[in-house]
C-alpha cells in the first residue's frame, strides 16, 4: 500500500500536468476569490492545491512534500496510534484551507486575482516535519541540509513575510507563512486532544539538547 504522501503526490502531478494543456480545466480549479464569494464555489480552496503555473513549480513544491511528508506520516502513526494517516490528510487539507483565508479576505472582490499551487499545504507538512523534528538539517536544492530545522524555519518565515511585502513576484507568499502557522498549530491542537505527547516540551528539549 502507498503512503498518503505518495497518493498526493501522484494525484498532483496527473491533475497538474492535465492542466498544463486545458486553460478549462485550470480555470475551473484555480483559486479565483470572486468565484467563492459570489459564487460559493468552496472547493476552490482545496482544488486550487491540484494545479501548479508550470513543471518547476509542480517539481518544486512536490519535491518537498516528498521530502517531510513520509517523515511525518511516520511520526503521526507513532503519536497518534490508528489515527495516524487520517489526522495526516486532515493536516494537508485543513492547511490548505486556512493558508489561503488571508488571501481570500483580501481579494473576494479583487475580479484580477488568481492563485494556484499545494505550497500552503505543502509549507504546513515541511512545518510539522520541522516541528517534530527541530534538529534534523535541511537544504535547498542545491544546498546541502546543513542548517537544522529550528534556524531554518524562522528564516524562511521572515523571507517570506519579506517577499510578501514587497510584492510584484507572482507568488503568494502569504500562504506559504499562514500555511506553516496551520502546520504547527495543527499539530499541537491533535498531539493535547487526541495523543498522549506534549510537542512543545519535546521541541525546547531537542534545541536545548542541540547546544549542550
Amino acid at each position: 500500500m502507498i503512503s498518503i504522501t505518495l497518493a498526493i503526490i501522484i494525484l498532483t502531478a496527473i491533475i497538474s500536468f492535465t492542466a498544463f494543456k486545458n486553460h478549462k480545466t485550470t480555470n475551473d480549479l484555480i483559486f479565483y476569490p470572486p468565484a467563492v464569494s459570489q459564487q460559493n464555489q468552496w472547493y476552490r480552496f482545496w482544488s486550487c492545491a491540484l494545479i501548479h503555473a508550470d513543471i518547476a513549480h509542480l517539481a518544486f513544491n512536490m519535491f518537498s512534500l516528498y521530502m517531510f511528508g513520509e517523515m511525518v506520516e511516520k511520526a503521526f502513526e507513532i503519536i497518534f496510534p490508528g489515527k495516524g494517516k487520517a489526522l495526516f490528510i486532515a493536516l494537508y487539507l485543513i492547511s490548505q484551507f486556512v493558508c489561503l483565508i488571508p488571501t481570500f479576505v483580501k481579494h473576494k472582490n479583487d475580479y484580477s486575482y488568481r492563485s494556484l499551487g499545494a505550497s500552503g499545504a505543502v509549507s504546513a507538512v515541511v512545518f510539522a516535519g520541522i516541528f517534530l523534528y527541530p534538529t534534523a538539517k535541511i537544504g535547498l536544492l542545491i544546498i546541502p541540509p546543513i542548517i537544522p530545522g529550528f534556524i531554518f524555519g524562522p528564516l524562511y518565515l521572515i523571507i517570506s513575510a519579506m517577499m510578501a511585502k514587497k510584492g510584484g513576484d507572482n507568488i503568494n507568499h502569504s500562504a506559504h507563512i499562514w500555511g506553516a502557522i496551520a502546520g504547527v498549530v495543527f499539530v499541537i491542537i491533535a498531539a493535547y486532544t487526541i495523543g498522549n505527547f506534549d510537542p512543545i516540551k519535546y521541541f525546547i528539549s531537542e534545541v536545548t539538547g542541540f547546544f549542550n
